[in-house]
């Protein structure tokens, strides 16, 4: 027996050793094609200390171009290269070809085959690779996750898949790129005692050929699909069915003693289907769609084809445990995934570059079918400003980076899963989509869909149908196109500040643009421009439904920008508007006379004569321009001022996310007091109009006043403002006192978040014990996730010590994915802070080890830290640690680079903004 491949392979897989491979782009070669997988996997659930699989891939390859090698992608796996069968397929039968050798390349995860004959241009072969390995624990690939089974009080073990962005290939041997579809047939080994879940639905299911009590359960044959998007499942779940007439079986899956928090999402998910079903005017075209409620998983949920997997706190509601913010989450995570079955499943990125076609339009369009389903939330104006304001913070950075972004490895391809591709892909597609109205917009993703069923495009392919149909419907001007106008938004980073200049004499004004950047010691001139449709409203029109372009600002064709003159401008006495309802990510910045007349506006009764969310970015914008110095902390605060008169979400949602930036540098200054005093000041009167921390929400009728009364409280209580914390210590002494606390909760759904943090803030250990144990206790997960928030709120040093000590305990009572709330939580604190700090970089190779290779956790561990280094010292001190970590640090490499960036315009803010606000705050008080 040849011992050499069984020991090169045992190697590899312990990764002592790497082949030497002769192929080493990181982009597999275009000689082959996959044309069908057959996938037969055994999954051993049986024994928790040998948690397994095993199976074969067959794959039909056909050869586009003469090779002598097949190259793919495995890793992680054991392959018995003894049994791997290579055959041609022919008319007249099979024929066997040898395998000379292997190679690997551990670096881009190739396995690669070299042949003893070469394999010919049109002839199609099969491929067979038997592989085992252990179901892993690191949530990715095919992985074990657990539950305590509330009967036995034991645990019960089940497997899930998450395969995207790359690793499909830690599951079976396969070409693991999205471009290489492929139908697939799965066939799943369990014990009868479990239940097999697939991409379709079953076909067969027979008794396994050897093993007693094990089946073999064969699922029907795919349509073609990229690799990330196959799913399977061995679990001992209970299912909950939907009625959907004529349409696909609907089923939502989770733990069976968790199966009545499946209620609205089993409601809500085949409605939204049903809405894209009609938006998209193309079918869903699986028979079936699982949704799946994992115990474990990295994402908050994943696309699968047919088989969404979702965290339980992203799919499971329960009316007595979960807030109505917990509750709207749920939702709109329900309708980004199944927007994917669309956009992402039946049309897929040709490669990773083009990742926000997937995650911009599940976000954007996700908002759309929400908002159709249910019209009473008011939540899509919401939406859109969170995405806004989200995309803005980042992307004010240099070391942003386009939406449209090249990828040369898999690290990459996790980076990208961030708020650009997400939040600005989304933003820029609303843009789009008001720019050329509905029927344009709508026309247009049908026939890009419509045109690429089953296949794979970019993102030009997309411009071209919207292109056609704008110039169809007389959206667009002949003369322009998407590309043109598209390409300055997604192939560029950051966005740009449109500076109006007014001429209040002759009525007109001079528009410019440049991109606004964050740092002040960069030349902002030298970066880019945009093709930004311009509307605009004056005080007299007040006319802010109309948001189609009045006209644009253009770029030569050597990219350089054209400045703009509007004429037909109001009276010097009344102000101007650009941008209604945020149509377009980009900050208007005005002179001071403009800023004057909207001041005058804003503080007097007629400030709801400017649209809500245009009076959030009035908000955000002169908040912004204060940092960089464009406008001074006089102007910015009288713009604020105006929020004692408010009564509305949106603009307190960015007025309070910008000035929570302010709170975590301030407050650690001897004159953080003055603040706080302007922070009750704002907060006083609607803290009262909304009845403070009185349960009133039986008597609100709209859920953004829910929203609204649980935000302004959750920031009342941090600044005591009213009796705010003497009520949330009053409702979390009268729960304590509770014979049976986890069946009776006195304190009101919607504040738990609020007293229970304040609790842990003002009270004892005792205090925090006991909330601690509840975790434990608690069989819902948004619940689970308030708790764990609100423990990190002590102001104990060694309680918070012990918090973090527990939160990276792989054996603890917080499972992994709930670590990275853990973390957040702490430093977001005043004590937490400089502990998590500490803790951060005295352990970094553990916490790379906990969570490899999911590096995008570690790498969220890191805004929160960055937004509160606002000295010399420790961002010299962050610099040193980066510098003595970069082995540690060399996945997360752009977020460190736009970590240090925050840390430097903190400095640049301290430096050049603290004296100044200071004594704006004193005038203002």
């Amino acid at each position: 027996m040849n011992w050499l491949p069984i020991l090169v392979a045992a190697f590899w897989l312990l990764g002592l050793v790497e082949s030497a491979s002769s192929y080493d782009y990181y982009r597999l070669p275009t000689a082959l094609r996959p044309q069908k997988y057959d996938l037969r996997i055994l999954t051993l659930l049986e024994h928790p200390e040998n948690l397994r699989f095993s199976g074969t891939a067959k794959i039909v390859i056909e050869v586009l171009q003469n090779t002598n090698n097949i190259t793919l992608h495995a890793k992680n796996l054991h392959i018995n290269e003894s049994q791997i069968v290579l055959k041609e397929i022919s008319v007249e039968g099979n024929t066997d070809i040898c395998i000379s050798s292997t190679e690997v390349n551990s670096i881009h995860d190739f396995y690669i085959l070299n042949t003893c004959k070469e394999l010919l241009t049109d002839r199609v072969y099969e491929l067979s690779l038997p592989f085992s390995a252990e179901l892993n624990t690191q949530l990715e690939g095919y992985y074990r996750s657990s539950y305590v089974d509330p009967v036995t009080n034991g645990t019960r073990w089940i497997s899930i898949t998450q395969f995207a962005p790359a690793s499909a290939r830690s599951a079976f041997p396969c070409f693991d790129e999205p471009a290489y579809k492929a139908p697939f047939v799965v066939t799943l080994g369990y014990h009868k005692n479990y239940t097999g879940l697939s991409n379709m639905p079953v076909k067969e299911t027979n008794a396994h050929e050897s093993l007693s009590d094990f089946v073999w359960t064969e699922f029907q044959e795919s349509v073609p699909m990229s690799t990330y998007l196959v799913a399977y499942s061995v679990n001992d779940f209970s299912s909950k069915p939907s009625t959907l007439p004529n349409g696909p079986q609907f089923r939502t899956w989770a733990r069976a003693n968790a199966i009545d928090q499946c209620d609205y999402a089993a409601e809500f998910g085949p409605k939204v289907l049903q809405f894209y079903d009609e938006f998209f005017g193309i079918k869903f075209p699986l028979p079936k769609i699982d949704q799946f409620a994992a115990p474990d998983l990295s994402y908050n949920a994943m696309e699968n084809w047919g088989l969404v997997t979702y965290r339980e706190s992203r799919l499971l509601y329960s009316a007595s445990h979960s807030s109505v913010a917990d509750k709207q989450e749920l939702t709109y995570v329900v309708a980004h995934e199944l927007a994917h079955q669309w956009f992402g499943n039946l049309v897929t990125m040709k490669w990773w570059t083009d990742l926000w076609l997937n995650e911009g339009f599940a976000t954007y369009v996700g908002s759309l079918g929400v908002d159709k389903l249910h019209p009473d939330w008011h939540s899509r104006d919401r939406r859109s400003l969170s995405s806004l304001m989200t995309s803005f913070h980042l992307d004010a950075l240099v070391s942003s980076h386009p939406i449209s972004r090249p990828i040369e490895m898999v690290s990459q391809i996790t980076e990208s899963f961030d708020e650009i591709s997400y939040e600005k892909g989304s933003s820029v597609l609303r843009m789009m989509h008001l720019f050329l109205e509905d029927e344009a917009f709508r026309n247009g993703l049908k026939s890009y869909l419509q045109m690429n069923a089953y296949k794979n495009a970019e993102q030009d392919n997309l411009w071209v149908s919207l292109t056609q149909a704008a110039h169809k419907t007389g959206s667009l001007p002949k003369d322009y196109d998407i590309k043109t106008i598209m390409d300055s938004w997604t192939l560029q980073a950051g966005y740009p500040v449109v500076n109006v200049t007014r001429d209040y004499e002759g009525g007109s004004a001079t528009l410019s643009q440049e991109r606004y950047i964050r740092n002040t010691d960069i030349n902002r001139s030298d970066y880019g421009c945009w093709w930004v449709p311009l509307s605009y409203t004056t005080q007299g029109e007040k006319d802010f439904n109309n948001t189609a372009p009045k006209a644009w600002m253009k770029c030569s064709k050597t990219g350089e920008s054209v400045p703009k003159t509007i004429d037909l401008l109001p009276r010097p006495e009344e102000w101007l508007i650009f941008n209604i309802q945020l149509s377009t990510p980009y900050k208007a910045n005005y002179d001071a006379r403009n800023w004057k007349l909207l001041i005058d506006t804003l503080n007097s009764g007629e400030f709801q004569s400017i649209h809500v969310i245009n009076r959030a970015q009035l908000i955000d914008d002169v908040l912004y321009f204060a940092w960089t110095g464009e406008q001074d902390y006089d102007t910015a605060l009288q713009v604020t001022n105006y929020l004692q008169r408010e009564r509305d979400l949106i603009p307190w949602k960015a007025a309070l996310d910008n000035l929570k930036l302010l709170n975590r540098l301030l407050r650690q200054t001897p004159n953080f007091g003055s603040f706080k005093r302007y922070m009750k000041k704002l907060l006083t009167p609607i803290y009262e109009h909304l009845n403070g921390m009185n349960d009133t929400f039986s008597s609100i009728t709209q859920q953004d006043h829910v929203l609204l009364k649980t935000m302004v409280v959750n920031v009342a209580c941090q600044y005591q403002v009213g009796d705010c914390v003497p009520k949330a210590l009053a409702y979390y002494r009268h729960w304590r006192s509770e014979a049976n606390p986890d069946e009776n909760n006195p304190v009101p759904i919607n504040l738990r978040s609020t007293v229970y943090c304040t609790a842990i803030r003002e009270g004892s250990e005792e205090d925090w014990d006991f909330l601690w144990s509840r975790i434990e206790k608690s069989n819902v997960g948004s619940e689970k996730q308030t708790i764990i928030g609100s423990l990190g709120c002590s102001k104990e040093v060694w309680i918070l010590q012990r918090f973090l000590e527990r939160a990276f305990d792989p054996k603890g009572a917080i499972r992994k994915q709930d670590s990275l709330l853990s973390f957040q939580a702490v430093v977001s604190g005043e004590q937490g802070f400089p502990l998590a700090k500490n803790y951060l970089m005295e352990n970094v190779e553990f916490m790379v080890a906990y969570y490899y290779p999911q590096t995008r956790s570690m790498a969220r561990l890191l805004p929160p830290l960055c937004e509160q280094i606002a000295t010399t010292n420790a961002l010299n001190e962050f610099r040193a640690f980066v510098n003595k970590s970069q082995q540690s640090l060399k996945g997360v490499q752009q977020a460190v680079q736009q970590s240090l960036e925050t840390m430097v315009t903190n400095v640049q803010w301290m430096e050049r903004n603290y004296p100044q606000i200071l004594s704006s705050l004193q005038r203002n008080l």
